[in-house]
């Protein structure tokens, strides 16, 4: 299938694929994606898989999935757990804190299983130059009685922030939180009106190359060393280390060895075996289709699966990826 047809396909499954759940979504022998708002990143992607799914398996093997616009990580869990939806796509700290319930999320949802990681989010502390002793987290002491953007308020942004923050030691009082989004954290920072911002997006970020391309070596992203990562992860094992090569933001001329979390690909625990072993096969025997509809597919990689994953994996998932090879930790293996 060539590119044009690709995006035939994807106009017309987006098309059929924005609306509610009021009129009614799943019909016998299909299954349903949440995803988030139209203008985010999980939405078209949800499109892209459910596409290629279809494509591939309904053919064959009467498997489809629709994938709809949804409020996000919350209310996929919300209908996963109700039944009105089978996968959901998830920030990785919200699926950590559904499968132990905790943080904002009520209960514990013991019937949800991960499937692989999509995306990660790649965690971006950008701090004036002039406060950067160690050039890692632990510098962020420096910025105690000064301006931070965290993100905006009650965002994920705003959570994973103060989640990661805390973890590795910094004073989240001692710091004059902000809360803006990305574009206007960066604007702020070019105006002196704030020490620094947290980005967490994919590589490269929008906000922190317009932030480079004006700041230059007057703004430095905080590296992670490994003890810092281990304090991040001493809750959940979820963020890995992320390299972001030298030369990827302007003026960046060394390499910056930050974190990150994955987005995830959540299941119903009841679904088929089979059913979610052809869906995994599928998408990493066809990522180069996925990457012609959306950029955000082409961080995913087989070697990257399993990286941070929230909570166990499906036994069709985890099936796929032993035979390609992976070994799975105990931790991710269905009891």
């Amino acid at each position: 299938m060539n590119k044009n047809r690709i995006l035939t396909a994807v106009t017309g499954a987006l098309a059929a694929t924005v609306f509610t759940f009021s009129a009614g979504v799943h019909a016998e022998g299909n299954y349903v994606m949440g995803t988030a708002t139209t203008g985010g990143t999980y939405y078209p992607v949800g499109v892209a898989i459910s596409t290629l799914v279809k494509v591939k398996l309904e053919p064959t093997s009467n498997i489809s999935v629709s994938a709809i616009s949804s409020a996000g990580s919350g209310e996929n869990l919300k209908l996963m757990d109700e039944g009105q939806i089978q996968f959901g796509i998830l920030q990785g700290l919200y699926g950590a804190y559904a499968w132990n319930g905790s943080g904002p999320v009520p209960k514990a949802y013991k019937d949800m299983r991960s499937v692989t990681m999509l995306w990660q989010n790649v965690e971006h502390f950008v701090v004036d130059s002039k406060y950067v002793k160690t050039g890692t987290i632990d510098d962020m002491t420096n910025l105690y009685g000064e301006s931070f953007s965290i993100g905006a308020r009650n965002s994920g942004t705003e959570g994973s922030g103060r989640y990661i923050l805390g973890n590795a030691g910094i004073d989240l009082d001692k710091l004059e939180m902000a809360y803006l989004g990305y574009g206007p954290s960066a604007d702020a920072m070019q105006n002196n009106n704030i020490e620094g911002m947290n980005i967490p997006a994919g590589v490269p970020a929008s906000a922190v190359t317009r932030a480079y391309a004006n700041m230059g070596k007057d703004i430095t992203t905080l590296d992670f060393t490994a003890e810092q990562l281990a304090k991040v992860n001493s809750e959940f094992e979820l963020w890995s280390p992320y390299t972001i090569p030298a030369g990827t933001y302007p003026s960046q001329e060394k390499d910056i060895n930050t974190i990150a979390q994955p987005n995830i690909l959540a299941v119903r625990a009841d679904v088929p075996e089979e059913d979610v072993y052809q869906i995994t096969k599928t998408v990493y025997e066809n990522l180069p289709f996925l990457n012609n509809i959306h950029p955000a597919t082409k961080a995913m990689a087989l070697e990257k699966a399993i990286a941070g994953l929230p909570m166990p994996l499906h036994p069709g998932a985890e099936r796929f990826f032993r035979e390609q090879g992976l070994t799975i930790p105990d931790r991710l293996v269905a009891k």
